[in-house]
């Protein structure tokens, strides 16, 4: 008797294929550039990307060292270096004559660090 084996679904695998549905609606423009983020276990980036043209146009992340002095400000934690990446990313925005984005949170549930980033932004002056 042969045993059929399953295959077995991943919590990374399952958070790409919500992603890829999300996607399908989500398109980021000149206009109004699509904001994602990634989080990995340690640290938080952010990109705000014209899907028309392929291009990122404004990047951050809590590796830098403009992030590492804001953390200082907000207190420490995964949280707090959130908020920090989310201001960071809307004053180079703005910087860049970006005002309007749409929010891409790449299959994460908006909690937590995705969405202090989020509201951080926001705070900053980002609209979506």
């Amino acid at each position: 008797m042969t045993t059929i084996r399953r295959k077995r679904r991943t919590t990374r695998a399952a958070r790409q294929r919500r992603h890829l549905r999300v996607r399908k609606r989500v398109r980021g423009t000149a206009q109004r550039p699509r904001l994602c983020v990634f989080r990995s276990a340690k640290h938080i980036y952010g990109q705000i990307i014209d899907d028309d043209s392929g291009v990122t146009l404004v990047s951050a992340s809590d590796l830098g060292a403009n992030a590492a002095s804001a953390t200082e400000d907000d207190g420490s934690g995964k949280r707090a270096s959130a908020r920090a990446v989310g201001r960071q990313l809307a004053h180079v925005a703005q910087e860049a004559g970006i005002s309007a984005v749409v929010f891409d949170r790449a299959g994460y549930q908006y909690h937590g660090r995705v969405r202090a980033l989020a509201e951080a932004a926001r705070e900053a002056g980002l609209v979506f």
